[in-house]
């Protein structure tokens, strides 16, 4: 089998599955597969698969048929320019969450201490260190998505201090001039309408946020409060609809609170200043 064949089979396979972007996804899957880049599979489209590779390509069909994320297959997601590993223990990195690193770069200045709660794959504390030249403390409740962690800031040689622990808990009394956090913010309630690839497959003490979804923004930013520098930053990604409630949160002690959108317009980033 050639490799222009394997793809017209595997985008048929794909597209029978009702698959999103079945032609992309089977050249991803074959490209990695064959241990090449994408523009080899066009480069060289009479080139016979070997059997080993052809194994390797027939699983990775049958796992994203199954509703297996491609990034949970080929490991590896890109963010911020750069590529991150990641797996089945941590959340997919979204492009969404780049505003959140945006609003974040904006607020860092010279020798800031930053903290990025509920890290996962760790790719907005490596962004954030590398961005700014800065050392960041990141956290997360899943002893294995912090290894994730370590393993992608290892990679990038970013300078992040690790810790396992429920929200800032284990930051005791320390002090941080930016804290930044994509907490859990689905509620439970909405978990049979997700997308499979996202009910199924990615973690969900990192997806839930509790019966509302507001749980850990609370919990969140009643515990800013204590490791925040009077001035520090908090910033958040906002979950559907979460902008009214979170915004609440922060009528006393907190000044500047800022809302960003995303590129469908909708509130995305909420930012606000702690004023003790």
């Amino acid at each position: 089998m050639t490799l222009h064949t394997a793809l017209l089979q595997g985008t048929e396979l794909l597209e029978a599955e009702a698959v999103l972007a079945p032609r992309l996804t089977a050249e991803v899957l074959l490209s990695h597969a064959l241990h090449r880049d994408r523009v080899y599979l066009y480069a060289h489209p009479e080139e016979e698969l070997t059997q080993v590779a052809w194994i390797h390509y027939g699983r990775y069909l049958h796992q994203r048929m199954q509703g297996v994320p491609t990034q949970y297959i080929t490991k590896r997601q890109e963010f911020y320019g750069r590529e991150f590993r990641v797996t089945s223990d941590v959340l997919i990195p979204r492009p969404e969450t780049e505003h959140l690193v945006e609003a974040a770069l904006a607020r860092i200045t010279a020798g800031s201490t930053i903290a990025d709660i509920g890290t996962g794959s760790g790719a907005l504390a490596v962004t954030l260190s590398l961005e700014k030249s800065a050392s960041v403390l990141a956290g997360d409740i899943s002893a294995a998505a912090v290894e994730i962690a370590r393993f992608n800031a290892a990679h990038w040689k970013a300078r992040v201090h690790f810790f396992v622990g429920d929200l800032c808990l284990a930051l005791g009394n320390h002090s941080v001039d930016v804290l930044v956090s994509n907490p859990p913010y689905v509620p439970l309630t909405d978990g049979p309408g997700l997308q499979r690839e996202v009910r199924d497959h990615e973690p969900h003490v990192a997806l839930f946020g509790g019966p509302t979804g507001l749980e850990q923004y609370r919990r969140l930013t009643g515990d800013a409060r204590r490791v925040l520098r009077p001035d520090g930053w908090l910033l958040v990604e906002l979950g559907y609809n979460s902008v009214g409630p979170v915004s609440e949160m922060l009528q006393q002690g907190w000044r500047d609170v800022e809302i960003g959108a995303d590129l469908a317009g909708l509130p995305r980033v909420l930012a606000a200043r702690y004023s003790p």
